[in-house]
């Protein structure tokens, strides 16, 4: 993924001999949905690296709960924690109350995690979910027809995309991630109130996030 902005991936990015992250491998774009399910790995960290240009997100619109169409740039200006998951994806119901909790803290004027929902069913899908849960603290928003994982060149869900306030890409996590805890917040604070700038400061720094087990 060299050029890619920064990145985080698993062990095994580092380590060839280490495991993948738990994560839902989606088919091919043109097989829609069909996903195979890998068993967790026990791997119990992320590590962020290789800090690079950020990239330009691509054009990505989607819907909210009302039909309403939204643009990826209508959040300019804020740090963007994109979350592609889906209520079938056993990985993305794990952390969806993390990404909860991480909004409640740090959602805001500077912050937004955007949880984009590639469920077929759409708000009938996602909104029994949220109840069920107790999400309280995301908005709906939809993407029925699976149009962000071709634009995103997604492998596998959850994927989550950290996007600056210029709507660059800064890199992406594969799997789930206890979102709230107290390392990835500190991480995530580097990034508020700050411009992408030249790519310099946090984006190049080293440092450790925990994925959930």
């Amino acid at each position: 993924m060299a050029g890619a902005g920064l990145w985080w991936s698993a062990g095994a990015a580092s380590n060839p001999g280490a495991a993948a992250p738990e994560v839902v491998r989606l088919g091919a774009p043109d097989a829609g949905l069909t996903a195979t399910p890998v068993a967790s790995t026990g791997a119990d960290k992320l590590e962020k690296f290789k800090g690079a240009e950020p990239k330009p997100m691509p054009p990505l619109s989607f819907v909210d709960a009302e039909g309403r169409r939204i643009d990826l740039t209508d959040f300019k200006d804020r740090v963007i924690l994109l979350n592609l998951w889906a209520t079938w994806c056993g990985p993305c119901v794990k952390e969806m109350p993390s990404l909860d909790r991480l909004q409640a803290q740090l959602g805001g004027d500077a912050f937004q995690v955007v949880a984009l929902s590639l469920d077929r069913g759409g708000r009938t899908a996602v909104e029994p979910f949220y109840k069920k849960t107790g999400v309280e603290h995301l908005t709906v928003f939809l993407d029925p027809a699976s149009e962000s994982m071709k634009a995103l060149s997604l492998r596998g869900l959850p994927t989550t995309i950290l996007v600056d306030p210029e709507g660059r890409e800064l890199g992406r996590v594969e799997g789930a991630v206890e979102w709230d805890s107290p390392e990835v917040v500190a991480f995530l604070r580097q990034f508020l109130g700050r411009g992408g700038g030249n790519g310099s400061g946090p984006a190049r720094d080293r440092g450790v996030i925990k994925t959930r087990g």
